[in-house]
């Protein structure tokens, strides 16, 4: 076998390079000492940074990152194929497989294509391949047992997109609130609890009753149908270039934020707030954001 390989927009070459990294005793030690469970936090790092290269409009970057989540999709296909579970192919024919069957308004005969695509119909087909796989998970273990609908909602997700596919699965069998309006009220109502369980010192309850905020905020922004990651995403970016405005005028004053006073600091804050409303196509900005 040749030890050199050159760049190619070739898949084919990118398995091989992975196969290369995985050989016994020719192959990377590194690699070689990789598994599943090594993998993944890389593979959730990879997808961040995809997105954050798309949050900057950096599009040089966003190629970069893409070729990195995909060496993922490769490396996880990589270690199931020497496990005799599955290979790359198999991935590829499974998501081509889907996406036809999710299609058939754009894949299927002259009727399917023809039809009105319902607005539901995203989420009606994914929970028939859900049921499909609890029926085939059943008929193995000789049960007729079925399981539940939220099962397969990934826990290593963020938190609170987690709680959104949740409640988006609850939603979907009529567990709702019927509007916007009663969330609000629950809102209300969990931070009225938290405080008490501030003011009454119950250290027991205070973890507990900040998680079922949290959660009812998730809940907010599914009926406002925002991504609740990608506003608090935007909330730390608008934090830090406040806060750097901060810094750059205090050090043109010989001064670090450790030196100053809060009341300084505010201004300053109020100043950068200001600057950001002014600069033309700037987004209009609430008093007290």
């Amino acid at each position: 076998m040749t030890s050199s390989l050159s760049p190619s927009r070739d898949i084919a070459v990118l398995l091989q390079i992975m196969r290369r990294l995985r050989t016994p005793v020719t192959g990377c030690p590194w690699d070689l000492k990789q598994s599943f469970e090594t993998i993944a936090p890389y593979t959730i790092e990879e997808a961040y940074e995809v997105a954050d290269a798309i949050s900057r409009g950096d599009l040089a970057h966003l190629r970069e990152e893409l070729g990195d989540l995909l060496l993922q999709v490769v490396y996880h296909a990589q270690m199931a194929e020497e496990q005799q579970a599955f290979d790359f192919g198999d991935v590829v024919e499974g998501i081509t497989t889907k996406m036809i069957r999710r299609h058939p308004h754009v894949f299927g005969d002259e009727a399917a294509r023809s039809a009105a695509v319902p607005e539901d119909f995203w989420e009606r087909a994914k929970a028939a391949e859900r049921a499909e796989k609890a029926r085939a998970g059943a008929s193995s273990e000789g049960s007729a047992g079925s399981e539940s609908i939220l099962a397969d909602v990934p826990l290593p997700l963020p938190a609170l997109t987690r709680a959104v596919k949740l409640q988006d699965r609850a939603a979907a069998v009529g567990f709702d609130w019927p509007g916007l309006g009663p969330v609000m009220d629950k809102l209300k109502e969990e931070l009225t609890e938290l405080d008490d369980a501030i003011a009454a010192g119950a250290e027991d309850r205070i973890s507990e009753e900040f998680g079922d905020l949290l959660f009812v905020i998730a809940n907010v922004a599914r009926h406002l149908k925002i991504d609740p990651e990608a506003a608090l995403r935007a909330a730390n970016d608008k934090f830090v270039r406040r806060f750097r405005y901060i810094e750059e005028a205090l050090a043109a004053r010989g001064k670090r934020p450790a030196d100053s006073s809060l009341e300084e600091m505010d201004a300053l804050w109020d100043e950068a707030k200001t600057s950001e409303a002014d600069k033309p196509g700037a987004p209009e900005t609430r008093k007290e954001s």
